[in-house]
């Protein structure tokens, strides 16, 4: 059986080689080629290394590349900082044994994160390592909806983006590139532990269902931490524009918080604020006629505006 961190190297390997073609590295596209990207002997070639030696890599086999080796892959390979260093970490775990026991115990969100939450006057939500959602505010509650509505263990930004039933149609602006981040994160997530039992069940369930999902997880992004910005349309105040940025908290690895922020005095800033008056408003009165709060608006987790009834920002 192959250590699992050279299976991932290779994959990252086969992915990125997929991604060139000849005419990026200076070769010529000779005859008719059985591969979109470059051969293996042609990236060999680049990298000064044998092909014999870079299969056996792309194979997942007992190869263990010297940190040189990698720098010319690297080069050869054209990669960007964080996709150097995703390829660094998986090839030095692939060079130590495999640990007889690892710990996958739950995730848990300290009281002190919990407390900031409560008192941060922003959207802002903690999500653990393979996405999972694990903690949020009540701004984050007025923005996105109410995460109380679905089981635990769905309650998972991937497994959230790509279910049909909830995310409607993809057509619009940005969803890809959403999806990107994420499974981006996923990724590097699994760069930390390809065996975890959460990250192979998420990602097994999504290959099996969604050839989206298959696309996009094929082309071995990563992400180490993200942000962007995010138009959010809400009909009750109308879009709302929001930037977004992720903060890793204590652990190795440990849970990131995603706080969605906006300019002070903004129109945008107005809108939000609105919501959030209304939003309490709403939770007050559900609490007076003891109606659960869970049973209000959806959760909008991706990035298309959603039919009634579903989940989606775009």
């Amino acid at each position: 059986m192959s250590h699992p961190y050279a299976r991932e190297l290779g994959d990252f390997l086969r992915a990125r080689r997929g991604r060139l073609r000849p005419h990026d590295v200076g070769l010529e596209p000779g005859g008719r080629r059985k591969v979109t990207g470059l051969r293996r002997e042609e990236l060999a070639l680049l990298a000064g290394l044998s092909t014999d030696y870079y299969q056996r890599m792309e194979q997942g086999r007992e190869v263990r590349p010297s940190d040189d080796v990698l720098d010319a892959l690297a080069h050869a390979l054209g990669l960007d900082d964080e996709e150097r260093r995703h390829l660094f970490t998986l090839a030095h775990a692939a060079r130590r044994p495999v640990p007889a026991r690892v710990d996958h115990g739950p995730e848990r969100v300290p009281d002190s994160t919990r407390r900031l939450l409560r008192v941060m006057d922003t959207p802002a939500l903690v999500l653990g390592r393979h996405l999972d959602l694990l903690a949020w505010n009540r701004m984050a509650e007025a923005l996105l909806g109410s995460p109380g509505a679905h089981p635990s263990d769905r309650l998972n930004m991937l497994l959230l983006m790509f279910d049909d039933t909830l995310t409607g149609e993809r057509s619009c602006p940005h969803w890809e590139r959403q999806a990107l981040d994420y499974i981006g994160m996923m990724r590097a997530a699994v760069a930390t532990d390809p065996t975890h039992p959460r990250a192979t069940a998420i990602v097994g369930e999504l290959s099996i269902r969604s050839a989206e999902f298959r696309r996009l997880w094929a082309r071995h992004d990563v992400r180490a931490s993200v942000s962007g910005s995010k138009t959010f349309r809400i009909p009750e105040v109308g879009d709302i524009v929001l930037d977004w940025d992720t903060y890793p908290l204590p652990g190795r690895p440990g849970p990131v918080m995603l706080v969605f922020t906006v300019e002070p005095g903004s129109p945008d800033a107005d809108r939000l604020q609105l919501l959030a008056s209304l939003h309490a408003t709403r939770s007050a009165r559900a609490d007076k006629h003891s109606v659960q709060k869970t049973s209000g608006s959806p959760l909008r987790t991706s990035a298309c505006t959603p039919p009634p009834g579903s989940m989606g920002s775009r």
